[in-house]
């Protein structure tokens, strides 16, 4: 029995996905051969996949697998990109390289990851403009090189931790009593990432080993292991924002109406019931980053008696990722334009317009962008088998594991410091194109890219922090039985889940300009050409901006300090937490489960039956900044302002659950298996929604503000879920299956809003002083008239930062004569509303006899009842599920005497990625994979691989494709390396 078992069961209720090696970019290498001279070896990967396809075929219940072939070589480099290739699996990219899962259908936060049992504290800061608050696991934080098998367990079952709906992802790591005596491994790799911008091409290092030994007659194992990787690369973005809350009616939007002044610009305007939105702003640059990711395991096992084994490990990894981007950004004012649009129901721009004039001095925005950050896993843990018998087996583990995530740069985890020339003259986007189209023009006697028009404009520093802490221990018995009952399983479980989330921000509102042009020096930009920066996307349609102008930005923002104060002139740019966010969730649970096996009609029935309780205590506090007053900055941009004072609120919840689950399996005839299970699992809510606090958003519109309220007492998703599939082992090695699942879920996430004042808090455009303006000026005066306006004849309530009269810059206070901002307040709810997701599952396998060639296939369809509605108006609340969409993999390999080859195609229709007023819809995307390795000797291997040999780029749009979200070209990546066997 394995010591390291948390996650305890009968050998053959362990199930095993026979992609399992056909995943690896570097193909699995021949086994030494063994045996008596008239027996026929199989090894390499015809060998696992046999032992694949044996163990699915003994499986109890829904489960898949990926399993290393040999000790240190997992298939794959990354853990994510081997799994989409399991049925049913898919994953979102970073960087372009795999990071989080979804399975059949639910995304990364509904699939718990757990390590050799243990559930894993999950931590990533995201993009670093906000306190994090995900469940969800990053794949990209661990190396494949120190894991020894990843099991997906797709149903329910009692001895498994919840909360996964759509799966619980098990990553095992090897142990030294798996595999006795002296056993070790190397190697070495070079990676070539072609997406380096500026014509870079470095070539990158991994090196990774791994040493096991057993000595002392079989007592002792020692096992240590070690990765390092390094990557370089882009991710290159243009990008184009729609305006929130501007879908609906014509009325509801700054689309001139028939009959008013500037509607003879608007051709085929949307009709009253179309459902449409308006350009908020665009965007195109380029990213360059880097990633540094350092792992390591040292495992001691201990057998001092036959019946007693320890397994003493601690795991640690480390990813460090940096990116720098620079772009070119406009912001549409949506006063003056002139649009072009398609018919409705769903009606988007052919193009779009805003005009301006001189004197409104419209700014095109360059702005510098720095992320940095580094995760950090700790996880010791320690476990106890005991044999008292041979029918009965105890097992004691426990783990003490912390995952930290927090700045990688002295001036926090996501960083912005924006220049801009002022004087547009007009800027368009064009929407009929993969590539948008997005250009501007500039008034006379003004360029673009030159240096000596460009102006410090705003800035922001954030400062981001995640800390996950989990305390967790489990005691289980397993009582070998009699006659038709074969085991009973039994223990209990208890996790003690700490999570900080914090968050703060310096930002300087300077966007109308922090100073004259002169007070930076020219020879801190350059013009960088983007024209080829954007390749396979359509970005040659000739309607594209080509340079753009960058700098130092380590140089930038001293300077900015020195001249404007954005840091309080001390280089201090780390934010203090002004959020500050602590869930703690405790959760007790035993369980119980019978495995039994009877006859049906002479032949093998063998049925699982379990039961699990679980009843979770969440205690949820959040620091609240205390908003002190407004201020009115510029046309469009309202600020909350935030005294240095915060507060501590507190609240409680507690919820309990009851999860069946009955796996049945039966071999009706030889060759055939067929399965049904049924089971019982949840999801919990977010850290995000459990916490407990008020807070206010620091930008507000001149009509409303928003916040947003926690509420702990939330209770999880809820699945109930049915799985059916039958098997048809027609040969050795080849088998072909179809398999049907079927998921029921409560307790959706809802939100309610509340409109309400907060904080005696006003609105300093709405209130006498905007009376009087409009009563002096007229009904169509423009917003900078009224700002003006103000500015001459309220003195005491501005606050002046340039210009001179009749143009200036600064900011407007609200007073208590103005009137109050209403804020609408979201807060989470369980809502009444209910979605069934459902689907099928095809693969098959086929070895083309001893030839060494095969093919697998994979297909995945999934559908759901909550769709959603792109024709519906922003006003009516819609409930949909993100995530769904059918999958596919081909892979056909060749695998005979020490040559192996692999061509992968993996395959992701298009899906919902977030709902809301302006959905988002991630586009089709298909990636071809190749590897060849060769045995050089028994003991050396040499390797090739490419990833993405096709630059396959990514899309995303609104609702329909005219509303382009974001596109990223892809590049190809290629390595090789060897590895040596000792």
């Amino acid at each position: 029995m394995q010591g390291n078992s948390f996650l305890k069961r009968p050998r053959w209720a362990v199930g095993v996905s026979t992609i399992a090696m056909i995943a690896a970019p570097v193909a699995a290498w021949g086994q030494d051969a063994a045996g008596v001279d008239d027996e026929i070896v199989v090894s390499g990967i015809r060998a696992s996949l046999r032992d694949s396809m044996n163990i699915k075929r003994d499986a109890q219940g829904v489960v898949d697998a990926i399993s290393a072939e040999d000790i240190g070589k997992f298939p794959d480099t990354n853990l994510a990109e081997s799994l989409q290739r399991i049925t049913g699996v898919s994953i979102d990219r970073n960087n372009g390289e795999g990071a989080f899962v979804t399975v059949r259908g639910f995304g990364p936060e509904f699939n718990l990851v757990t390590l050799n049992g243990r559930q894993m504290p999950a931590t990533a800061l995201g993009g670093g403009n906000y306190a994090p608050t995900s469940r969800a696991f990053d794949f990209s934080n661990l190396a494949s090189e120190g894991v020894s098998a990843i099991e997906v367990y797709k149903s329910g079952r009692a001895d498994v931790p919840s909360g996964g709906i759509g799966s619980t992802i098990d990553i095992r790591t090897p142990r030294p009593f798996d595999n006795p005596d002296f056993h070790g491994s190397f190697s070495a790799k070079g990676m070539l990432d072609t997406s380096e911008n500026h014509g870079r091409d470095s070539i990158t290092p991994e090196f990774s080993g791994i040493v096991s030994d057993t000595f002392a007659d079989g007592r002792i194992g020692i096992l240590i292991n070690g990765v390092y990787q390094k990557r370089k690369g882009a991710n290159n973005n243009a990008y184009l924002g729609w305006r929130d809350g501007m879908l609906g009616s014509a009325e509801n939007s700054p689309i001139p109406a028939p009959g008013t002044p500037g509607a003879e610009n608007t051709t085929n305007p949307p009709g009253s019931q179309d459902v449409f939105a308006v350009p908020n702003n665009g965007g195109i640059g380029y990213v360059d980053f880097s990633r540094e990711r350092i792992n390591g395991q040292a495992v001691l096992q201990l057998r001092p008696s036959d019946s007693l084994t320890a397994t003493l490990d601690h795991t640690y990894s480390s990813n460090k990722v940096s990116t720098r981007d620079y772009s070119m950004g406009i912001y549409f004012n949506r006063n003056d334009t002139a649009s072009d649009w398609t018919d409705g129901p769903v009606s988007a721009p052919n193009f779009y317009t805003d005009f301006f004039r001189p004197d409104e001095t419209k700014d095109l925005s360059y702005v510098g962008h720095e992320y940095a950050s580094k995760s950090e896993n700790n996880s010791t843990g320690l476990n106890l088998e005991w044999e008292p018998s041979d029918r009965l087996t105890f097992t004691l583990d426990a783990h003490h594991s912390i995952a930290e995530s927090k700045p990688d740069s002295p001036y926090g985890s996501s960083n912005s410091v924006s220049m801009a020339i002022y004087g547009v003259k007009s800027q368009t986007i064009e929407t009929g194109y993969d590539m948008p189209g997005l250009y501007f023009d500039m008034h006379d006697g003004i360029d673009a890219l030159d240096p000596s028009f460009v102006q410090g404009s705003g800035n922001s520093f954030r400062n981001a922090y995640y800390r996950n802490r989990i305390n967790q221990a489990r005691f289980a018995g397993s009582w070998e039985g009699y006659s038709a009952i074969r085991s009973i399983d039994f223990g209990v479980n208890y996790i003690d889940n700490k999570i900080r989330s914090a968050y703060g921000y310096i930002q300087n509102n300077t966007w109308g300009g922090a100073g004259p042009a002169s007070d930076i020096p020219d020879d801190l930009f350059h013009e960088v050409d983007i024209s080829g920066m954007f390749p396979g996307t359509g970005s040659n349609n000739g309607k594209l901006v080509q340079s753009i102008l960058a700098y130092d930005f380590d140089s930038m923002i001293p300077l900015l300090d020195s001249l404007y104060n954005v840091c309080g002139g001390t280089m201090d740019c780390l934010a203090d937490y002004t959020t500050d966010r602590r869930v703690t969730e405790q959760t007790l649970a035993p369980f119980a489960q019978v495995n039994t096996e009877f006859e049906l009609g002479g032949q093998p029935l063998y049925v699982t039956a379990g039961l699990r309780y679980e009843k979770t205590w969440v205690d949820s506090s959040a620091l609240v900044p205390i908003p002190t007053g407004t201020e009115w900055v510029s046309d469009n941009e309202f600020n909350v302002i935030f005294s240095d004072d915060s507060d501590f609120t507190a609240f409680e919840g507690k919820y309990e659950n009851w999860l069946p689950n009955i796996d049945i399996r039966f071999d009706p005839v030889d060759d055939v298996v067929l399965r049904a299970s049924y089971s019982h699992t949840i999801t919990r809510a977010d850290y995000g929604s459990l916490q407990g606090g008020q807070t206010i958003d620091n930008l507000f519109r001149i009509d409303y503000g928003s916040g947003s309220l926690g509420n702990p007492g939330l209770e999880p998703y809820k699945s109930k879920n049915l799985d059916l599939s039958a098997e048809w082992y027609y040969s050795p090695s080849s088998y072909i299956s179809v398999g049907y699942f079927r998921k029921g879920v409560e307790n959706f996430l809802s939100s309610t809003r509340v409109e309400k004042t907060a904080f005696d808090l006003t609105n300093p455009a709405s209130g006498p002083r905007y009376d009087a303006a409009i009563a002096a000026l007229g009904n169509n005066a423009t917003r900078n008239e009224i700002r003006q306006y103000i500015f001459a004849n309220y003195p005491d309530t501005v606050t002046i930062t340039g210009g001179e009269p009749g143009n200036y810059t600064g900011s407007i206070n609200g007073t208590a004569e103005d009137d109050p901002v209403v804020f609408r307040i979201n807060t989470p709810v369980n809502s009444d509303q209910t979605a069934t997701l459902h689907g099928w599952e095809f693969a098959l396998q086929h070895s083309f006899w001893e030839t060494g060639f095969g093919v697998i296939l994979n297909y995945t369809i999934v559908d759901g009842d909550a769709q959603y509605d792109n024709t519906q108006p922003a006003s009516v609340t819609q409930f949909a599920l993100t995530g769904l969409s059918n999958s596919a993999n081909i892979v056909g390999f060749y695998d005979k005497d020490g040559l192996q080859a692999r061509v992968a195609y993996n395959w992701r229709d298009e899906y919902l990625s977030s709902n809301g007023v302006n959905p988002t819809y991630v586009e089709a995307y298909g990636q071809l994979d190749a590897s060849v390795s060769y045995d050089v000797t028994p003991r050396v291997n040499v390797f090739v691989e490419g990833i993405n040999l096709t630059g396959e780029s990514r899309r995303t749009h609104g609702r329909s494709k005219a509303y382009v979200h974001n596109v990223n070209p892809g590049f190809a990546r290629y390595a090789a390396g060897v590895r040596i066997k000792i």
